[in-house]
């Protein structure tokens, strides 16, 4: 009786167990990326080992000064470790709220899963794809993914490890060709006390927002073409964005403080 109940019982567990390394091998469908909105999750209660030397990196072809609405960008995520088998899932968010920005399109051993996108097979370590920035967006955006590097026995031990990576904030303009403010900013980088924000002729006045690279707010200040100085001798080395806002236009370039 005993035996006979182990037996049904061990014959049900196999296709509950085929599954479920399927779906893993195939990537999750759910949040796994380890970003804010997913709340914090990934593959690391399943894959807790430490495969030494793994390391992920995210590369995007979008422009330091930001992407334009309903544009497609190339998106890669490169995975370097020794192990046999990987896997990765990446999400897009805003920074203002975690929520889900953009839509993505798959490529060579890759599947979108809702507003994510993941692995569709194990033997790739470098997986390209293309994202698609919203229609009517002007929000600050952060690519968020999550790899597994696992031994691919099977079993939850010392090889398998779950590596996390961002990018930094990315800017939208989010506007228009018609819309745009074009601007000069110099000197850029800069160790200076003051930068120069020379505005185009038909435009007089004009706030300037200034964000840390994850997308904090810093300070805003307004120029003219009476007063076209930003001090930035309070700002901490490192790269910054400067929005300049006027007469409905926006425009958006980097700094970089040295």
């Amino acid at each position: 009786m005993n035996r006979n109940y182990f037996f049904k019982l061990f014959l049900v567990s196999i296709p509950i167990s085929a599954f479920v390394l399927m779906s893993s091998s195939g990537g999750r469908n759910d949040g796994r990326t380890g970003s804010l909105g997913d709340g914090g999750a990934s593959c690391a209660t399943c894959h807790t080992g430490g495969a030494s030397g793994a390391s992920l990196a995210i590369t995007t072809n979008i422009p330091s000064t930001g992407y334009d609405v309903n544009t497609v960008y190339d998106v890669t995520v490169a995975l370097s470790s020794s192990t046999a088998t990987s896997g990765f899932q990446l999400t897009a968010e805003k920074i203002s709220d975690n929520s889900k920005i953009g839509t993505f399109i798959a490529g060579t051993g890759s599947r979108v899963t809702g507003q994510r996108i993941t692995h569709n097979g194990t033997n790739l370590k470098t997986w390209s794809f293309k994202w698609r920035s919203p229609s009517t967006s002007e929000s600050l955006v952060k690519f968020y993914a999550a790899a597994v590097a696992a031994n691919g026995n099977g079993v939850n031990d010392s090889g398998d490890k779950v590596v996390l990576a961002t990018t930094g904030s990315i800017q939208s303009l989010g506007i228009e060709e018609a819309k745009r403010l074009n601007f000069s900013m110099y000197p850029n980088p800069s160790s200076e006390k003051e930068v120069t924000v020379q505005l185009p002729t038909e435009i007089s006045t004009a706030k300037v927002d200034v964000y840390d690279i994850s997308g904090k707010f810093i300070k805003s200040e307004e120029v003219s073409s009476r007063k076209d100085k930003i001090i930035v001798k309070d700002l901490s080395r490192g790269t910054y964005i400067f929005r300049v806002a006027a007469d409905g236009k926006l425009g958006a370039q980097q700094f970089i403080k040295e």
